[in-house]
């Protein structure tokens, strides 16, 4: 019994670490315009880490943006370590000034997103597909981007389930 009240606090712990916020101070006068990033083509290159920090996946994504003035459409195909692959189609809204909502097939109703100087944030719950177990993992995301450059940005999502994080998703976007 104590090990299983030592794991809990561990996990409770792990889920508690620190996150962005817009309440934190902007690192450049970078102005981050999702429309204008993601009109095109990008390649990005990320990874998923556990929440003990073992990196358990890895992929590629080619994207094509196309912003008609109205929806962001981005069509991004995965291509896993593995050799496995995915496509996920993201329509996007932009619902004022500097928000967002969106949707994508497994998405859970929709995203909604924030943009504020050189960052957004992503909020989502998704059905990941887990093919080796032949089902879906239901997950949050808080997801965090920011502009490095006019042609770079950061991303990285924290992952949680019934509020305990599983590990964060860290990508790289490039323009084409």
């Amino acid at each position: 019994m104590k090990h299983i009240l030592i794991t809990l606090a561990f996990l409770f712990l792990a889920s508690c670490t620190g996150k962005p916020s817009f309440d934190q101070p902007a690192l450049s006068d970078r102005k981050l315009d999702l429309e204008q990033f993601f009109d095109g083509r990008l390649q990005a290159y990320g990874q998923f880490q556990d929440r003990f920090g073992k990196v358990r996946q890895r992929f590629a994504v080619d994207i094509t943006g196309d912003w008609d003035g109205e929806i962001l459409t981005l069509t991004e195909d995965f291509t896993y370590e593995s050799g496995a692959t995915e496509q996920r189609v993201w329509r996007l809204v932009k619902t004022g000034e500097d928000t967002w909502r969106g949707t994508a097939d497994g998405v859970i109703g929709e995203a909604a997103g924030r943009e504020s100087a050189d960052r957004f944030n992503w909020r989502y719950t998704i059905d990941l597909p887990q093919p080796d177990k032949g089902g879906v993992l239901r997950a949050e995301f808080d997801d965090w981007m920011w502009l490095l450059s006019d042609d770079r940005l950061l991303n990285i999502a924290y992952v949680e389930r019934f509020g305990i994080r599983l590990g964060t998703v860290t990508i790289t976007f490039e323009k084409q």
